[in-house]
């Protein structure tokens, strides 16, 4: 079992994410990243899943997602060349002082931006795969993480493919 991104083109409309989360709920799939906004189609939105599972499986949920009225295309990224990002808030405990120069150096290495600052307080913007983020929670955890918010995966394939289209 491995990670499987899904990109699913959707009509635009109420119901819908409903309807394809509990299409893997009822399959016993535990979503572990979601993602929904609109995309480059008018009336179109774009649903990104990521979901721990085998091949066949994925392949199996991938017809009955197709299956769904409103959902106009699936597609299986996970073993294309694509691009993935994640977005993260972090709110971090920072004393003035050391604690918060050495914040300041972690968020400059990972090239995160300091988008809110306080006296006793840095909140951070990261953006990058989930091992980045993932490397930069486990940094920050040593100087107290107050809040922690990330967006969840988004794919897009690489070069002139696309996957939005028709069924």
């Amino acid at each position: 079992m491995k990670p499987h991104t899904l990109s699913i083109l959707v009509e635009n409309k109420a119901g819908v994410l409903s309807r394809v989360s509990g299409l893997f709920s009822r399959r016993g799939f535990n979503i572990e990243s979601l993602a929904v906004g609109p995309c480059e189609e008018p009336g179109m939105s774009r649903i990104t899943i990521v979901a721990i599972a085998d091949d066949d499986k994925v392949e199996q949920i991938t017809k009955q997602l197709n299956k769904l009225i409103d959902v106009i295309k699936v597609s299986d990224l996970t073993d294309s060349p694509r691009v993935e990002r994640e977005l993260a808030l972090i709110k971090v405990t920072a004393e003035l002082g050391t604690s918060r120069a050495e914040i300041m150096q972690i968020a400059e290495i990972f090239r995160a931006a300091i988008v809110d600052v306080s006296p006793r307080s840095l909140i951070l913007q990261v953006i990058g795969d989930t091992e980045k983020i993932d490397a930069m929670e486990t940094l920050l955890r040593q100087y107290g993480i107050k809040e922690f918010v990330r967006t969840g995966t988004v794919g897009i394939l690489r070069g002139t493919r696309g996957s939005a289209g028709g069924k």
